[in-house]
């Protein structure tokens, strides 16, 4: 069933009919069956949409076992459908409607995609319509086709050239082919015969074209063809105008522009002698004869600087010019006629008299401009001879980038519009041993094109490709294991390769670490040096230190000697040297950094200070005391002053009590007198106090009693705290 078929991801296949259609329908059926058959193979192994053809649609719609390819549903005869006009497929007209409008339909262009054939539709599905599109929301009868009007169909069938429209009935897939027969003629025309209407291929005969060529001298040799026919590839030599160049093209070229003599124009000068036969021709090749010579009498009507006409100068006397030889003759005047140099806003003119032939130098100076634009400079208009002298080329070069992409242009004073590259590309090729010989170009280069046509094998000779080989080719992939020669004797797990080196070898073996430590297990066959995160603890050299690095490969010291520092006591205070390690040579003198925590006598301050500040601290108090002896050892008194200097009293230096701690001594007195507990607060007396159950009682009974005598007790308080402060040194 189609569930079953969609549970199993498998096409679904085309439907055939079993009714008994008579035996020419019969045949029909069996025949649009195959087609339908053959193209679901087709579609299975390409795995692509098949195209319907309509007499299996008409079944499949009849008995209802089409399936929408949006829902997957059966279109029953009644609902409304829409069918693609590309592939002729059939959907409900609300699915094909949701399929439109999603997003998942949509393409780069405005239009929507169909489902089945992707072709682009810019018009959204509006309504239901028979096959043939005459008729809106037609109505089903039993004898008809579903979703047919039941008219001729009258579309335009396939064919390039069929005029013919479909004389069936409105039905769903393709048209038939036209059934008619027409004469059609080849395309040279000398051959005609019946072909079916319709036919995409024309019709071609086994004769000659015939036809005139482009240079109306020769025949067309090519058997019957399409399109205009090849120009002539005859060679011919043609001569230009003037008769001096000769050259070699293809026969009908610059036809139109013989003049009976010549073809083309050479670009040099005509050199033809003109008819005074005095002077030559100075135009460039042209076509047809020669102008009248340029001084002929006839032509001549003014001085050579055209400023006075001959007759006025006649009337002064001079002679009449005979011919082309005779001199023209001089007004006079100043010749005034355009030079080469200057600017475009500036024009020098020629300062010489009225003379013949070319004016002489300028005397003046122009501002020349080079080519690119950037710079300017005067030059003296006697050094300037021709046009194209007023633009010289400047030293900056240009910076743009070329058509590579790359390169700069770099060429001095550039004009160019494209900056192309004339360098070669030279970038390694994807076999990675040849290089780029085009020129320079953007993109990835094209592939190599040098190609091997001898054999490649695998390492192992089992796997072979035969020529051609491109450059640049892989061995081929062998699935046999690796024959070569390897370190350890584990077994081989990888297949043969085209690499130089094996893969690593990683069969699990028992390994000790860097250190001896301890044998690991599962190690990979190709590690050698593990480490089993423990501290290396080895003797050192020195032979008082052991190595404080992690479990590590080679010596434990593989530069320099032992950097540790020295654990021996100082002679004057104890504490460690600290110093680098000094094996065989004793510890040097320096001031000892070790912290050393003192305190006051009271206890109460306490810091951590450097072992030097403490010793230099008590050399202070020692020397203090002994100056407070002075005036005993002057009496006569002797004094020990041993404990001054021992190691003992050194350790025990003290800090010297400040006002706090003077303070809290005499709170530490006062409580201990009045018996109040330490850890309460010793000025609030009242709170600490302990009271009897008879002076409470008492105070029940009297409180003002008890009040007067408590106020004298307070009074008696204070007065003691005033003189003990006042007794105090």
């Amino acid at each position: 069933t189609a569930g079953q078929r969609r549970e199993k991801n498998e096409p679904s296949k085309p439907q055939t009919c079993s009714e008994d259609l008579g035996q020419d329908a019969q045949e029909q059926r069996d025949a649009d069956s195959e087609l339908c058959v053959f193209v679901w193979i087709a579609d299975c192994l390409l795995n692509l949409s098949y195209l319907p053809s309509s007499g299996c649609l008409i079944e499949q719609l009849s008995e209802e076992k089409y399936e929408c390819m949006v829902c997957c549903d059966i279109i029953w005869v009644m609902a409304p459908v829409w069918s693609c006009q590309s592939c002729f497929h059939v959907f409900h007209l609300n699915c094909i409607k949701k399929w439109a409008r999603s997003p998942a339909s949509q393409a780069d262009a405005e239009g929507w995609r169909c489902p089945a054939c992707q072709n682009v539709a810019m018009k959204h599905p509006t309504s239901y319509t028979c096959f043939c599109g005459k008729v809106t929301n037609p109505e089903w009868q039993c004898s008809e086709i579903p979703h047919s009007c039941g008219d001729m169909c009258g579309k335009k069938r396939s064919g390039v050239d069929c005029n013919h429209p479909c004389n069936i009935l409105c039905h769903p897939g393709p048209c038939p082919q036209c059934p008619a027969f027409v004469t059609k003629s080849c395309i040279c025309g000398k051959t005609s015969r019946p072909m079916r209407c319709g036919q995409a291929s024309a019709l071609q005969c086994d004769k000659a074209c015939g036809a005139i060529l482009n240079c109306a001298e020769h025949t067309c040799v090519q058997v019957c063809h399409s399109g205009k026919c090849q120009h002539c590839q005859l060679q011919v030599q043609q001569v230009c105008y003037c008769g001096v160049t000769t050259r070699s093209v293809l026969c009908g070229t610059d036809k139109g522009g013989f003049n009976g003599s010549g073809h083309f124009c050479c670009l040099k000068i005509c050199g033809k002698m003109l008819n005074c036969e005095a002077h030559r021709c100075q135009q460039v090749c042209h076509r047809g004869p020669c102008q009248p010579c340029p001084r002929s009498p006839s032509l001549v009507k003014t001085c050579p600087c055209s400023q006075t006409p001959l007759t006025k100068l006649l009337e002064l006397g001079y002679s009449e010019r005979q011919s082309c030889s005779d001199p023209i003759p001089s007004c006079g005047k100043t010749c005034n006629k355009p030079l080469a140099c200057g600017s475009s806003d500036t024009i020098h003119l020629c300062e010489n008299l009225c003379h013949e032939g070319s004016c002489g130098p300028c005397s003046l100076t122009s501002t020349v401009r080079c080519r690119c634009g950037s710079k300017t400079k005067e030059v003296p208009c006697a050094k300037i001879q021709k046009e194209d002298e007023l633009v010289f080329t400047c030293e900056k070069r240009c910076n743009k980038k070329r058509s590579c992409g790359r390169h700069k242009c770099g060429e001095l004073c550039c004009v160019n519009v494209e900056h192309k590259c004339h360098l070669i590309c030279g970038y390694k090729l994807n076999c990675g041993l040849h290089r780029c010989q085009e020129p320079c170009h953007r993109g990835n280069c094209e592939p190599c094109w040098q190609s091997s046509f001898d054999e490649l094998t695998c390492h192992c000779g089992l796997s072979v490709l035969y020529p051609p080989i491109a450059c640049g080719t892989k061995p081929p992939e062998c699935k046999n294991l690796c024959t070569r020669r390897h370190e350890c004797e584990h077994p081989v797990f990888h297949n043969c390769h085209s690499e130089e080196k094996c893969p690593p070898c990683t069969y699990l073996t028992q390994k000790w670490c860097m250190g001896k430590h301890e044998q690991r297990s599962n190690i990979p066959c190709h590690l050698q040096d593990i480490s089993c995160g423990l501290t290396c603890n080895k003797m050192l050299p020195c032979e008082t230190h052991r190595c404080r690095r992690i479990c590590h490969r080679g010596e434990c010291l593989a530069e320099g000697s032992c950097q540790q520092p020295c654990m021996l006591p100082r002679p004057d205070c104890g504490h460690p040297c600290s110093a680098p390690c000094h094996k065989g040579s004793s510890c040097p003198r320096t001031t000892c950094t070790a912290k050393v925590a003192v305190q006051c006598d009271c206890g109460r301050r306490k810091e951590t200070v450097v072992c030097a500040e403490a010793a230099n601290s008590y050399q202070r108090y020692a020397a203090i005391a002994m100056a407070s002896k002075l005036s005993d050892m002057q009496l006569g008194d002797s004094m020990d002053i041993g404990p001054l200097l021992t190691k003992k009293e050194l350790k025990q230096t003290r800090l010297e009590c400040d006002q706090e701690c003077a303070t809290l001594e005499r709170n530490r007195r006062l409580a201990e007198a009045l018996q109040i507990d330490s850890s309460s607060d010793p000025f609030n007396v009242r709170s600490a106090s302990v009271y009897s159950d008879s002076l409470k009682e008492d105070a029940r009974k009297d409180l003002k009693f008890v009040t007067e005598v408590e106020e004298e007790i307070k009074n008696l308080v204070e007065l003691a705290n005033k003189n003990y402060w006042n007794f105090l040194p």
